[in-house]
């Protein structure tokens, strides 16, 4: 069994996974467990979070070169990181949808504006929880229910940061770093697409101010090296001539002949004068 085989066997049984961990821990914090309840939500958030660390670290050792599977498959890691980003995955339909996808540019916009929204709000709300669960019952924090955490998380996220609610705590800082510098990561995507699509509609019906790319550059070359080729190969057609004429109107009997109008009974370069003998006179005697 190879990588790719082994990520579509798996791909629905973690997206069940990711529901199962969502619920679990969204029903540990928001309920505030305790006793029995909370160690069987523990238990479930811990294994399915297992669950993906195996799977990411099978898929890495599967892979024929795992450096370069590694780099190219960081998305992977946060969804070991943070199972519930694998949600966001289930947003695919929306970008299948007919009338969204015209060229690929609009392709490609649609998927990071529908994952980018996607990812924002999982962001936040994994990050109403995290922080909840960190301040809750620390002495003087003033996070103490979710709609309060939820409402940090929206200024946090959107880097606004009114200032009215603060984690005190380590855990709930490293919280607000992490949404932070997430919140910022979406506003940078959603700018740049934003700015593409801008550009795009700007360009359209100037086609010729549009820069060429790559591609485009590959496929002009290749024209050229094959007209080149193709001009460098002897022709045949084109090389056969008579040996020797070069004259435009000349006997081509006349070997050598170069004359433009000669007669082709005068020896090689000379050319007969009409007037040479009786000036052009009458061929009877005395004319």
């Amino acid at each position: 069994m190879d990588e790719s085989t082994w990520r579509a066997r798996t791909e629905v049984p973690l997206v069940v996974a990711g529901f199962a961990y969502l619920v679990a821990y969204s029903w540990r914090v928001i309920a505030d467990l305790t006793g029995p309840a909370r160690i069987v939500a523990t238990t479930v958030v811990l294994v399915t979070w297992g669950i993906f660390i195996v799977d990411y670290l099978v898929r890495l050792f599967m892979a024929d070169r795992r450096w370069v599977w590694f780099r190219t498959h960081l998305s992977d890691l946060a969804f070991a990181l943070v199972p519930v980003l694998r949600l966001v995955r289930l947003l695919r339909f929306l970008t299948l949808l007919p009338g969204l996808r015209s060229t690929r540019g609009d392709r490609l916009r649609t998927q990071i504006m529908v994952y980018g929204a996607g990812a924002a709000v999982i962001l936040i709300y994994i990050a109403s929880l995290a922080v909840l669960e960190a301040e809750r019952h620390a002495p003087g924090a003033n996070i103490t229910t979710f709609g309060i955490a939820f409402w940090w998380a929206c200024v946090t996220v959107t880097t606004t940061g009114f200032g009215d609610y603060t984690p005190i705590t380590d855990a709930g800082r490293l919280v607000g770093i992490g949404v932070m510098f997430g919140g910022v990561a979406l506003a940078g995507i959603i700018t740049a697409t934003l700015a593409s699509l801008v550009v795009e509609l700007a360009s359209r019906g100037h086609d010729d101010r549009e820069p060429a790319t790559r591609a485009q550059v590959r496929e002009l070359l290749a024209k050229v090296e094959a007209l080149t080729a193709a001009s460098a190969r002897p022709d045949p057609a084109r090389d056969a001539g008579t040996p020797g004429g070069s004259g435009l109107s000349g006997d081509p009997r006349a070997p050598g002949g170069s004359g433009l109008s000669g007669d082709p009974r005068a020896p090689r370069g000379e050319v007969l004068d009409p007037d040479a003998e009786g000036h052009g006179g009458d061929d009877r005697p005395g004319g």
